[in-house]
């Protein structure tokens, strides 16, 4: 039965996030390999073979959204550019791709903008706790082009660049048993966070202790008494609700997934590849937040039957007063990020 709800899932996610991509013009969807190639060569066009790594399942939304896009581009761009997506972390960790991408060993990823936050301070910005109102200026923000902009060419100089994002939901804590409705219910539990300096100092700054430590340890930890907890997205639960029954929506970060280039390959494209790179993509970025939304839903609707409990009466205004010593430490010690956290909260008004 779970087989069968995944499977149906997955078919409405494709549908969700490619319906508009391969409908919105192009070149013939029945056009040939062969002819693909002559279209390229015709054109004058470099052709690409490119691999996408991510570390997500090959049916999770992330996966399923990457490779219609990667199809809707392969048309679009008759033949010229070709990209393989890699799931399930089989290229390493976040930081594994970026370094591969930087030493020319990959083309694209698909990461966290906490990782990219290790990369540039710009990317640190989206860990600040509560940065946005809500999830309609947290959509408002990543809609701004001239804005994001900054931030995709942040890590120009390093070799990669993004050009798109993903939602990738509201971050708020999960326990094995405990619910977390203030910042004092966190006192003495160890969480796992991500591997950032801003993940570990929100949690010092709300009471807990941060243990980093990579995804695929999390189950094994709690059920051994490792760690209390994690905080994540509600997606998570798909894969730690045997061990994790109580989520509580503190929902103190947003942080979408960047989906990141190599700068010698961008470089190396034609302006109308890029063109059809940057269209098609945002095109993935605007359907995918219906998609996300649907995979939560089902998500959320699996685990109930878990025993999972759900609780919304957080008191996220004690949240926010908990970590205003963090946005003073910004200000200090990191004037940059700071005043691209305030361009970001003028951009939601």
């Amino acid at each position: 039965m779970k087989k069968n709800r995944i499977v149906a899932l997955a078919g409405a996610i494709l549908m969700t996030v490619s319906m508009a991509l391969t409908g919105c013009g192009g070149s013939n969807a029945s056009q040939t390999a062969t002819q693909a190639a002559a279209g390229g060569e015709a054109s004058g066009e470099k052709t690409f073979n490119m691999k996408l790594g991510h570390n997500m399942a090959e049916d999770h939304a992330v996966n399923i959204a990457l490779k219609g896009w990667a199809d809707t581009v392969k048309e679009k761009s008759n033949g010229t550019i070709n990209i393989e997506v890699v799931p399930n972390g089989v290229l390493g960790s976040e930081t594994d791709m970026i370094s591969q991408i930087q030493g020319g060993a990959l083309d694209m990823a698909k990461v966290s903008a906490a990782t990219l936050g290790n990369f540039s301070k710009a990317y640190t910005a989206f860990s600040v706790p509560y940065l946005f109102n809500d999830k309609e200026s947290y959509f408002k923000v990543l809609e701004n082009q001239d804005l994001m902009k900054e931030v995709y060419d942040a890590t120009a100089d390093q070799g990669f660049r993004g050009f798109t994002w993903l939602d990738s939901g509201a971050r708020s804590f999960y326990t094995k048993d405990k619910e977390i409705r203030k910042p004092e219910d966190l006192k003495g539990l160890k969480i796992r966070t991500m591997d950032s300096q801003m993940a570990i100092d929100m949690m010092n700054a709300l009471g807990g202790s941060a243990t980093a430590m990579g995804y695929g340890d999390i189950y094994t930890a709690i059920q051994q008494g490792v760690i209390d907890g994690a905080e994540n997205n509600v997606t998570a639960l798909r894969d730690h609700a045997d061990v994790a029954k109580v989520y509580s929506y503190d929902m103190h970060t947003m942080i979408p997934d960047i989906v990141v280039i190599s700068q010698k390959v961008w470089n190396e494209m034609s302006d109308n590849q890029k063109q059809i790179i940057n269209e098609t993509a945002a095109e993935m970025s605007s359907n995918y937040k219906q998609a996300w939304k649907e995979f939560e839903d089902q998500v959320i609707n699996d685990v109930k039957g878990k025993g999972v409990t759900f609780v919304e009466d957080v008191d996220i205004p004690a949240f926010q007063e908990a970590v205003k010593p963090i946005y003073e430490k910004l200000q200090k010690d990191e004037p940059d990020t700071y005043a691209l956290c305030e361009k970001i909260q003028a951009a939601q008004k």
